[in-house]
């Protein structure tokens, strides 16, 4: 067995800038979609995550992973794939028969509407199994030396002390 030692974990801090082509090139299922309809369905995708600094992803190359699972869902659900329209279909097809075509689709009683919602194409259910992560809960500890990072003189609840500068 051969193992490659781990290096010093480096983040990228940044705000995402959508590129069209970089994007089609990664799911080309889209590749006949406009690139301003793109960028539109991008800006929606920072609905769902948070492309700023202060994003709970704080690595810049993981959140443009992520952002463009979410494009590519919303631009499925939108636009549809490989130049055919989308289905209109909402939920998951449940049921399906071929004489006299008949479809059914419902959301799975077990899941969150959320997850439902991005359960409907695969890009949404990539996205959401990769974000279960950031959706966990996250202890923030006490503030030491009772800097609770809002400027000097702050007396907050439970720290004693001034405020501080952090």
């Amino acid at each position: 067995m051969s193992v490659i030692p781990c290096a010093p974990v480096v983040v990228t801090r940044g705000i995402v800038v959508f590129e069209a082509a970089v994007f089609k090139v990664q799911y080309p299922a889209f590749a006949t979609i406009a690139d301003a309809v793109l960028q539109t369905d991008f800006d929606i995708a920072t609905l769902f995550l948070n492309n700023s600094c202060c994003s709970v992803v704080k690595d810049a190359n993981v959140r443009e992973r992520l952002l463009y699972m979410v494009t590519a869902h919303i631009a499925a659900l939108m636009q549809g794939e490989n130049g055919k329209p989308p289905s209109g279909i909402v939920g998951r097809v449940d049921q399906a028969s071929e004489g006299t075509v008949s479809v059914s689709a419902a959301y799975v009683n077990d899941m969150s509407m959320s997850e439902a919602y991005f359960s409907q194409t695969p890009y949404g259910a990539m996205f959401w199994t990769a974000t279960a992560k950031y959706r966990a809960f996250h202890y923030v500890p006490a503030p030491i030396n009772g800097c609770i990072g809002r400027g000097p003189g702050f007396y907050g609840p439970g720290y004693g002390g001034p405020g501080g500068c952090c």
